[in-house]
């Protein structure tokens, strides 16, 4: 997916990122750079039911209805959220796989 593997070169080449797979995670963290949408997702991943409305966040952050939609909708264009609309309203939750292929490139070798 993300990893090169060449058997004739040294171990490390094994976890180095391929051209690809580093442009797709720099999206990612580039995503994330902004504090609001880094605060964004730490509330999603950490909300007790897995998931937050949409409804909920311009009072949690002093922004603006469209503000807000705009920096979820990077979050989900990066990959990081998904989106489901239920009537009036969207919910959005965390995107696992994608947020652990961003940590598995920030560990060295031996973390857990």
């Amino acid at each position: 997916m993300f990893l090169v593997s060449d058997p004739c070169c040294s171990p490390l080449t094994e976890l180095a990122l391929s051209d690809a797979g580093a442009a797709e995670l720099a999206a990612a963290f580039k995503a994330i750079a902004d504090p609001v949408r880094l605060r964004l997702l730490s509330l999603v991943a950490t909300a007790p039911t897995g998931e937050i409305c949409a409804c909920d966040l311009p009072d949690l952050f002093d922004r603006s209805q469209p503000t807000m939609s705009h920096h979820l909708g990077l979050l989900v264009k990066a990959g990081l959220l998904e989106r489901e609309q239920r009537g009036k309203w969207a919910w959005f939750r965390i995107v696992p796989d994608r947020l652990d292929s961003l940590a598995t490139v920030l560990r060295t070798p031996g973390d857990s």
